[in-house]
């Protein structure tokens, strides 16, 4: 699933794939997998780019990575109202 606040945020900031990855000693394509879901930054990694793109660590991430948490653990599965809130009430 790819991560459209992210490329975004990144596209309103005016950097490309290849400055961001500069930034954080990464090459094009790791920024490349991050935006396509291929793969996820690692946790400092995440906050630099919250604070380099001003947006908050969860709204880039945060609710992707309770997604997939659920999709590995599918007992019980949960809707997407239950990962905004990080609560279900049945």
């Amino acid at each position: 699933m790819k991560n459209n606040r992210l490329i975004n945020a990144r596209i309103k900031k005016g950097f490309t794939q290849e400055e961001l990855a500069a930034m954080l000693g990464y090459t094009k394509a790791a920024v490349s997998n991050w935006e396509n879901g291929i793969s996820e930054p690692r946790l400092r990694d995440a906050f630099f780019l919250s604070k380099v793109l001003e947006k908050d660590v969860n709204y880039l991430f945060i609710v992707r990575w309770n997604k997939n948490l659920i999709h590995q653990h599918s007992n019980p599965p949960m809707s997407d109202s239950c990962i905004k809130r990080h609560v279900c009430i049945k």
